[in-house]
This record gives structure tokens, C-alpha cells and sequence, in this order.
């Protein structure tokens, strides 16, 4: 079988899974976000925490749970770092220096999983399990607590109530997340994922030299990293590492976990606001937009553009033999445009158009399909954005599923869009104009640039990949990537909660005649441009001087 036919046949096994569980697996999240029974394990989380999880939530009220809980769990995260060093199962290891510490915790509980060091090298079975594991399963939740606030606000009236967040939270873990997590962790283990707690064996290499080999509980934490699209590695080669994917079945099997619920959350949008075919018009944008990328990715690897390349036979440089360049860019783009951040190859590696790729992957807000909840509420302020637009076209004041959007509405959604890119661009700037931003490049030129440019786009749009060619291990990256992460993750949700409370407290409006159908194919392919247009050609700049500079140089 030849290569080609090989990646087609597999990226088609891939559509197939996800299209056999998007009905079912959206039908069943939005029974749960709309269930009003708890179940008894869930009870006891409420008291233990002090929750009454039926007390309806205005939006401040609603953001001031996500925020409380946020922060708490940086400062849990932050301290068990610092401390385990005396905490059992430590494998020796010292505590983590203050900014770093700093950095991971932030890191983890935006759901960017930033890692600015070795795994396997400096966090103990404690950490590793008790502190980023936890994180990778309730900054998911919090994720789909938001997307769900927001799909209420369209799917309500008259009221400001959103829901209540602690009730959301609970459900997402207990529900959604953990079940799915078992079942994958399983399902790693058989296929040969490590999953233990043993000591750390130093081995005898065939040349003499010594080799620590460092175990762990890595079959459950690489489940959730990546249907929670954390994307944190346990070990320092993440994805790439034989005990995280040993083998091509788990390959395919990490790329539907990261891929399954961003898929499946329109259908749970379409069910919770009454009609399904507005949740088909989303992913159907989503889908477009990811295949484009894996097909655009995979082109431009096969035929290796470049002089070294050539000479090579083939782009494989970064990339591990026993995936190759289809699985790697099929990878490649499945992380970076969810949220992510999870590799099995080395983006540095690829070539300059590729890298432009997976860059506008991330620039484009991560909604294709996005992160765990993230991509459907980026994608649905994009939607507003385009009936916007569409209603400046025609004369007509914008509604979208019954709601018209006004003057607030608007100002919301471009908030919302406008503070990724300022992250991006004036966090790249600084890091350039300074002498320790441009220390830390192991490239000169365009590619360099690119390096620089891309660990601002990954921080502030909580991706957490790198081109892996970037020393991000300094005091000066720890502090600005954490702040980049801090802010890309919380201030959005500030603008998401706001509009959803704003749709909320409005009456529905009556369909006419003239009324954009914003469930047809019309739609979705105005969608689709809006957000190449609107978002895309905001980093075009950027973009030209770093990846594009490089591609065309090769």
C-alpha cells in the first residue's frame, strides 16, 4: 500500500469515528448540561465545596465562580510544585524554581499546558498526578461550563440566568470527561501506554553509557490531555514517546480524543436552542476549515519544498519513522487547531509553509474545531460576527437564532476578538526588541522570527505547542508566557459571559421573510469567510515576515 493511499485511508477511519459518535455523544452532553438531578457523588462535591448547585447564575455571578476557582488552583498548583521535594512519591526531584512554577501553574489551569520543562526529569508521581492530571480534567470543565453559559444565553429569554457554574463544572468531569478518560486510559494500557508508579531504573546502554528511564502514571494522564485538548506531556518528547503512543493504533486513538468533543459540541448547541441544523451549519465550518489544513499540510510535506529536504528524499527531519509525514501533519493540525498543544513530531521541523499552517490554525482563535468548549464559543462569536456583516450587506439589523444583535452584542463579540491578537503582536514585539527574546531563538533569520512568533500565538491562544527549537526556559518567558496565558484564557470569557447574559435578558425575535437563514450552506460558507477574512488578515503581517518569508525563500 502506498503512502498516500495509506494517510487518505486513514484520515477517512478518522472523519468516520467522529461522525459515528458527533450524534450520540452531542445528544448526551446536553442532557446533561440540562438535567436537573444530581447524582449522589455530585452532591457530595457540593457540600464539600459549599455549593448550592440550583441556585441560578447571572453572568458576573456566573464569571466571579470561574475566576474564584481559577485562582485557587493556581495557588494549589503553584504551592505542590514548591513543596515536593517533601511530599512521598518525589523520585528526588527539587522543587520547581518560582517563575517556572509560576508559568505551569498558570499553564495548566488555562488549559495550555505550556511546558517549559522536562517531565520526566522534574515534577513527582505527586505533581504529576495530585496537580497537572487534576488540571487537565476541571480547566477542560470550566471550558465547557462557558460554552454551555453561552449556548444558554441564546437558548433563553427574559431572564439573565445562565445556569449555576459549580453544577456545570461537577457534571463535566464526573459525566463527560471521566468516563471517556477511563475508557481511553484502557484502551492505552492494552496497546502498551506505561501506567504505574515504580522508581526510576537506570539502564546500561548498548554503548556503555547510563540511561535513567523514568515511569509513571501515563496511560490516565495521557487520556485526558487529550480529550480535555490539554496537550501537557508527561514525558518531555510528549506524543512522540514510545510510552505515551506506542504505535500507530494509539496514534489514531490520540487524534480522536482530541478531536471528539470540539466535533461534538455543536450537535449539543443544536439540541440545547432547539434546532439541530444550526449546530450542523457550525460544524460544518469547522470541518471545512480543519480538513483544508490537513490536506494543505500534508501537500506541502510530501513534496518536502526546500534544498535539504530534497537532497534527503524526504521531510522527515522532527518527525518519528513509525508515523511519517501523513499521521505527523495529520497530528500536527488536529493539535494546533483545537487547543491542544499535544505533538508527535516537531513543528520546528517542518517546513516554512507548513509552520504558517499550524500557526493560522492557532491565530484563527483555535475553532476548528477549537478547544473543549473554547471552540464553540469562539466559533458562535464569530457566527454574530458574521450575521453582522451579513446584515450590513443587505440593510437589515442582524439576528441570529432569535436574538438581535445590537450595538452591545457587537462590541462584546470584537472584544472578544481583538484580544488574542494583541497578546500575540505586542508580546512577539517586545520579546524582539529585547535582548532576551532574541537569546532564546536557536534559528536566525524568518525561522527564528517564526519561533518567537509562534510560542506568543500557542501562550496567548492557550495551545501550549512549540516549534520545539525555542529556549522558553528563562525568567523573562516564564513570566510573559504566563501572563499571555492568564490573560487569553480569562479575559475572553469575561466577553463570552457578558454577551451570554446580554442574549439572555433579551425576547425572542419573530422570523420573516427577510431573516438570514444562518442554518443553510450559505451561511456556513459566509462563516468560514468571515473568519479567514476578519481574524486571518489580522496576522498577515506577521505572518509574511516569519513562515511565509521562509517558504518562499526554500
Amino acid at each position: 500500500m502506498s503512502p498516500v493511499l495509506a494517510d487518505v485511508l486513514l484520515v477517512t477511519a478518522l472523519i468516520g469515528a467522529l461522525a459515528l459518535v458527533h450524534r450520540p455523544l452531542g445528544d448526551y452532553m446536553a442532557a446533561v448540561y440540562s438535567s436537573d438531578k444530581h447524582l449522589r457523588v455530585e452532591r457530595w462535591i457540593y457540600r464539600s465545596v459549599g455549593a448550592n448547585p440550583d441556585a441560578e447564575l447571572r453572568w458576573p455571578a456566573y464569571l466571579r465562580g470561574v475566576l474564584a476557582f481559577s485562582a485557587v488552583s493556581v495557588l494549589f498548583l503553584y504551592v505542590l510544585q514548591r513543596v515536593q521535594d517533601k511530599l512521598p512519591l518525589s523520585l528526588g526531584f527539587k522543587p520547581i524554581s518560582p517563575d517556572q512554577a509560576f508559568n505551569t501553574a498558570v499553564s495548566f489551569v488555562s488549559n495550555t499546558n505550556w511546558q517549559s520543562y522536562s517531565g520526566e526529569a522534574a515534577m513527582s508521581h505527586v505533581t504529576q498526578t495530585a496537580g497537572l492530571a487534576v488540571q487537565n480534567f476541571v480547566s477542560a470543565a470550566v471550558g465547557m461550563a462557558v460554552a454551555v453559559a453561552l449556548v444558554r444565553g441564546f437558548a433563553r429569554s427574559r431572564t439573565g440566568d445562565l445556569g449555576n457554574f459549580w453544577a456545570d463544572l461537577v457534571r463535566g468531569v464526573v459525566r463527560i470527561l471521566l468516563p471517556i478518560s477511563v475508557v481511553a486510559a484502557v484502551l492505552l494500557i492494552a496497546a502498551g501506554a506505561i501506567q504505574n508508579f515504580g522508581d526510576i531504573h537506570t539502564i546500561t546502554t548498548l554503548t556503555g553509557d547510563k540511561q535513567a528511564i523514568s515511569p509513571g502514571a501515563v496511560a490516565s494522564q495521557e487520556a485526558i490531555k487529550d480529550l480535555g485538548t490539554n496537550g501537557g506531556g508527561f514525558f518531555n518528547a510528549n506524543s512522540s514517546h514510545p510510552f505515551e503512543n506506542p504505535n500507530g493504533f494509539t496514534n489514531l486513538l490520540e487524534i480522536f480524543l482530541l478531536l471528539v468533543i470540539p466535533f461534538s459540541l455543536p450537535r449539543t448547541f443544536g439540541k440545547m436552542v432547539g434546532n439541530v441544523k444550526q449546530g450542523y451549519a457550525i460544524v460544518a465550518a469547522m470541518g471545512i476549515i480543519w480538513f483544508l489544513g490537513v490536506v494543505a499540510v500534508t501537500w506541502i510535506e510530501y513534496a518536502h519544498p526546500g534544498t535539504a529536504s530534497q537532497l534527503a528524499g524526504g521531510a522527515m527531519e522532527g518527525k518519528e519513522q513509525r508515523f511519517g509525514e501523513g499521521p505527523s501533519s495529520l497530528f500536527a493540525v488536529s493539535t494546533t487547531m483545537t487547543s491542544t498543544g499535544s505533538v508527535n513530531s516537531f513543528h520546528d521541523s517542518f517546513s516554512g509553509l507548513s509552520g504558517g499552517v499550524l500557526l493560522l490554525g492557532m491565530m484563527l482563535g483555535e475553532i476548528a474545531p477549537g478547544g473543549v468548549g473554547s471552540g464553540l464559543y469562539g466559533m458562535l462569536v464569530m457566527a454574530i460576527i458574521a450575521v453582522f456583516i451579513a446584515g450590513l450587506m443587505v440593510g437589515r439589523t442582524p439576528e441570529y437564532l432569535g436574538k438581535k444583535i445590537g450595538t452591545r452584542e457587537i462590541k462584546l463579540a470584537a472584544c472578544y476578538i481583538l484580544i488574542t491578537p494583541a497578546l500575540v503582536l505586542i508580546g512577539t514585539a517586545v520579546a524582539m526588541a529585547l535582548p532576551d527574546g532574541k537569546a532564546a531563538m536557536t534559528n536566525i533569520g524568518a525561522h527564528g522570527f517564526s519561533e518567537v512568533l509562534y510560542a506568543y500565538t500557542s501562550a496567548s491562544n492557550n495551545n501550549g505547542s512549540a516549534f520545539a527549537g525555542f529556549g522558553a526556559n528563562t525568567d523573562f518567558f516564564n513570566t510573559t508566557l504566563g501572563l499571555c496565558m492568564a490573560l487569553g484564557r480569562f479575559l475572553p470569557m469575561v466577553f463570552v459571559l457578558a454577551l451570554a447574559g446580554s442574549l439572555a435578558e433579551q425576547k425572542p425575535v419573530p422570523v420573516t421573510a427577510g431573516t438570514l437563514r444562518t442554518e443553510k450552506p450559505l451561511f456556513t460558507g459566509l462563516l468560514v469567510g468571515a473568519i479567514m477574512i476578519v481574524t486571518g488578515l489580522t496576522f498577515f503581517p506577521a505572518l509574511a515576515l516569519g513562515p511565509l518569508a521562509e517558504g518562499l525563500a526554500a
